[in-house]
């Protein structure tokens, strides 16, 4: 299980390592966000082989909203992009990774509970300062309960994104809607993670931002 305790929002949020944000075309993404919380995000780089490239806005010390997008200047990756980016036409927050230690019984552990997390992977990619970033996360093609069970990560050694990324905004709330809320929330209890799941029609994952300008919904 995650290495903190998230019994409350305040606990809740201080495990949020990042958050994403998928769009078709990474400058629209950033004109969305700086739109909606008056903060333009900074560059993220490249994931070679993976045919994506990412901006980054800091949410806190160590949280960070990712900007995703498919990258044409790499030619098209032999499996799907993550999180239907190959066919995705409109930008949406489609999923929220955690901290974690020892990522390999953490997924041990969950899958045992029924949380059917993905295998562990190891990912990276270069800052436009040619600083090499590398982590290890669970496989973010495995999307539990359409993005509102979280993705786990461990930095390692690097350095963590949201010291280099754009600054001004802070996430203040985060909550979720799934039609079958009650199975979501019981996966979330067996991760120690207290997010808000109402039941709705359609799945959603709604962050609270504080920007320049004030509150914003992102969903």
């Amino acid at each position: 299980m995650p290495d903190v305790t998230a019994h409350g929002s305040g606990s809740l949020l201080a495990s949020v390592d990042h958050i994403i944000y998928v769009t078709p075309d990474l400058n629209r993404g950033i004109d969305e966000i700086e739109g909606l919380v008056a903060v333009r995000a900074s560059p993220g780089g490249q994931h070679l082989g993976l045919g994506t490239r990412n901006a980054l806005v800091a949410l806190g010390p160590t949280t960070y909203l990712e900007i995703f997008a498919l990258d044409p200047d790499q030619p098209p990756p032999r499996k799907p992009r993550p999180f239907g980016l190959d066919d995705l036409k409109e930008s949406k927050l489609i999923a929220w990774f955690v901290r974690g230690t020892d990522l390999l019984r953490l997924r041990e552990e969950a899958v045992r509970r029924g949380v059917p997390l993905g295998e562990i992977r190891s990912g990276s990619r270069q800052r436009p300062d040619g600083t090499e970033l590398s982590w290890q996360f669970t496989d973010p093609r495995s999307l539990v309960a359409d993005g509102v069970v979280p993705f786990f990560i461990d930095w390692g050694r690097s350095q963590h994104p949201a010291g280099n990324a754009a600054k001004g905004a802070l996430l203040v709330g985060l909550r979720a809607e799934h039609p079958n809320a009650e199975r979501v929330r019981r996966m979330l209890q067996q991760l120690d993670l207290a997010l808000p799941v109402t039941a709705s029609s359609d799945p959603a994952l709604i962050a609270v931002i504080e920007g320049p300008r004030g509150r914003a919904e992102l969903r």
